[in-house]
């Protein structure tokens, strides 16, 4: 019954709230956890109580961090208040319990002089001219990874300069893209518009963007087939290693850098919070606590009596 329960509710999701294949399987995994641990307690879900609420919290704490926790019981929040609206429970009993804070982590970001030796590091294959166009849009735009893998050749507006991105909640919108990002592209296109193998250029199958392929994703692997998430997070820690960096970047060190420097060049923060495709000010505002920390630094090495 309860997997009858959770099938209605991620169908719920995808239907009515019309969530993200990516955040569907999320809430999948975290309930499946759950489902396997009231198995074990021999609970059906109408009987799921405060106590055994508080054990699971326990259990997760042996294994998951405390904004993992935080998660998985946001989604069991979420799945009681559905059962509630089907009348299938009366009470939601995670609302009371209480998951560990965590605390707020400053994002990590690359300063100027790194992005450009970054943008630079790519070679002028076929595969460096796509890595180039990639990074160029990531930190050009400060888009997500996700927004990034399912970005289409029809979503450029090469004349107007942005790019029609599809956000979290599927929500749309137009976010501006400088010509240096504009002109990588390009340069990725031209050979992916013939069909057929790429003379002297084995990195992928020559796919051709005529067509369907508009319809279809942007960025490809060697195969011709869209360009995985965990394709493109080993394109930047390829190029992270290869310019020195100390740590690994993400996608998100980029969109962190984007946000951080436009913000220390004087851009307003709710034009930010539009780019970025924050629904709440709030969540744009840690680039502010971010720039005061950058201040700090620079106000107690130069100034003297610091």
């Amino acid at each position: 019954m309860m997997q009858k329960y959770i099938k209605d509710f991620l169908t719920y999701l995808q239907v009515e709230r019309n969530l993200s294949p990516h955040t569907l399987r999320a809430y999948q995994s975290d309930l499946s956890q759950f489902e396997k641990f009231i198995d074990q307690q021999k609970i059906r879900i109408k009987k799921v109580d405060h106590k055994l609420l508080r054990e699971y919290l326990l259990f997760l704490g042996n294994s998951s961090q405390n904004k993992t926790i935080q998660r998985k019981f946001a989604t069991i929040r979420a799945l009681f208040k559905f059962l509630i609206l089907r009348k299938i429970c009366k009470n939601n009993p995670a609302i009371s319990i209480e998951t560990p804070k965590v605390g707020k982590r400053l994002p990590k970001f690359l300063d100027e002089n790194e992005i450009i030796k970054l943008l630079g590091a790519p070679s002028s294959c076929l595969s460096g001219l796509r890595d180039k166009a990639i990074l160029e849009i990531l930190y050009g735009t400060g888009i997500r990874l996700s927004e990034l893998a399912n970005l289409k050749l029809s979503d450029i507006d090469f004349i107007g300069g942005s790019l029609k991105i599809k956000g979290k909640g599927r929500i749309e919108r137009i976010v501006p893209v400088g010509e240096k990002a504009l002109q990588a592209i390009r340069n990725y296109l031209p050979p992916l518009h013939i069909g057929g193998s790429i003379q002297g250029r084995r990195d992928f199958s020559g796919d051709s963007r005529s067509g369907k392929s508009k319809k279809g994703a942007l960025f490809l692997n060697r195969f011709g087939s869209k360009l995985s998430t965990a394709g493109i997070y080993k394109i930047l820690k390829k190029y992270g290693e290869k310019i020195g960096l100390r740590e690994p970047i993400s996608p998100h060190t980029l969109r962190h850098s984007f946000a951080t420097h436009l913000l220390n060049r004087g851009a307003d923060l709710r034009a930010i919070q539009e780019m970025l495709g924050h629904r709440n000010l709030a969540t744009t505002q840690i680039y502010t606590h971010l720039t005061t920390s950058r201040l700090k630094k620079i106000y107690r090495k130069a100034f003297p009596r610091a």
